[in-house]
């Protein structure tokens, strides 16, 4: 079932934006695909190609692409936000003169601000205003981008406190091979499609060392069971972890290697330098940051996250990833159940 298509405004053209962007251009929608650089909007207009994210994919025609942030809002239905979360606040704040207090707003980033550790919905919340009356919504999921464009059949959920905007977001959004669903759980949802990004990296150092389907099947549970405790801590609803923004997201973004944050841990097992990987990678891989504030938020809540203390000590503090793997098998022996707290 879907709604008449109207006008969507992508803001970021980076594989993620660029994906959707194919996904809802093939879908009926008009988008105004908003590119930071101009060079990048223009190379697109031209080849209906990105030359930097996902150059295998064509652009359809209904792809409209801009430098101009007021050009790619004016006259949209809905704003999706697609930008990585270092750049989310300095974005909202240039775009807020162009927003109005009645377009709905959606947050496609998975990640938490770095410093503050504040989930991004909170940022455009407070950038474009508070008493929006079009909502602010979150969209997460096991979405791998080329698997989007390529349009592969897969699923997401539309996290809004506001039901009617969730519901309208889950219409507008929803192709044949993209299919919606709802969820109110916003801290939920947004907590599990950043935080799965830290137990990725541990996936890739896993695959790195050479180690099996069983190393991989103990991390992501107990990868799992940390990020439920952190985020019930936090207001989550414990459920939504089991949905498709925490187990699905995480089994997708552990499973292979289309995964940025799999691919440092993975360059990192193979001895590569943390900021080596980083130079040589085009996009970002959002766990690197958000493994600090995980810790930090986890610390606030007197919550115990020992795979991403392990992850974090690879990424920052020069621990091996043997070392890291023995730490985490040689903790102290606990019941199963009791390690899930209140999940």
């Amino acid at each position: 079932m879907t709604r008449e298509r109207g006008t969507v405004a992508m803001i970021g053209a980076g594989s993620w934006g660029t994906a959707l962007s194919v996904a809802l251009g093939q879908a009926g929608w008009q988008v105004g695909l908003w590119a930071r650089r101009a060079e990048v909007a223009d190379a697109i207009e031209r080849e209906r190609r990105n030359p930097q994210y996902l150059s295998e994919f064509e652009i359809p025609e209904s792809v409209r692409p801009t430098a101009d942030l007021g050009e790619a809002v004016s006259g949209a239905d809905m704003v999706v936000l697609a930008v990585p979360s270092e750049g989310m606040r300095g974005v909202c704040e240039r775009l807020a003169p162009y927003v109005n207090a009645d377009q709905g707003v959606v947050s496609a980033a998975k990640g938490l601000e770095h410093g503050s550790g504040r989930r991004l919905s909170e940022v455009i919340g407070e950038c474009l205003g508070p008493g929006r009356t079009g909502g602010v919504a979150v969209l997460s999921g096991p979405n791998l981008a080329p698997e989007v464009a390529a349009g592969m059949a897969t699923a997401s959920v539309a996290a809004c406190a506001d039901p009617e905007f969730a519901a309208e977001v889950q219409a507008a959004l929803s192709t044949p091979r993209f299919r919606v669903y709802t969820n109110s759980d916003v801290v939920g949802v947004e907590l599990g499609g950043a935080l799965k990004n830290i137990v990725a990296i541990g996936a890739g150092v896993s695959d790195g060392l050479g180690f099996g389907d069983n190393t991989k099947a103990a991390l992501v549970t107990r990868g799992l069971a940390e990020i439920t405790r952190l985020g019930v801590a936090l207001g989550a609803r414990p459920e939504t972890f089991r949905g498709l923004s925490g187990m699905g997201d995480l089994v997708a973004t552990c499973a292979g290697r289309k995964s940025r944050n799999h691919r440092v841990g993975y360059e990192l097992a193979q001895g590569r330098k943390l900021g080596d990987i980083l130079a040589d990678m085009a996009q970002v891989a959002e766990g690197v940051e958000t493994t600090r504030a995980a810790l930090t938020l986890a610390a606030s809540v007197g919550v115990e996250m020992p795979i991403a203390a392990a992850v974090s000590g690879v990424l920052f503090e020069g621990t091996s990833p043997l070392d890291a793997v023995r730490s985490l098998m040689t903790r102290t022996w606990r019941d199963e159940l009791d390690e899930w707290g209140d999940a």
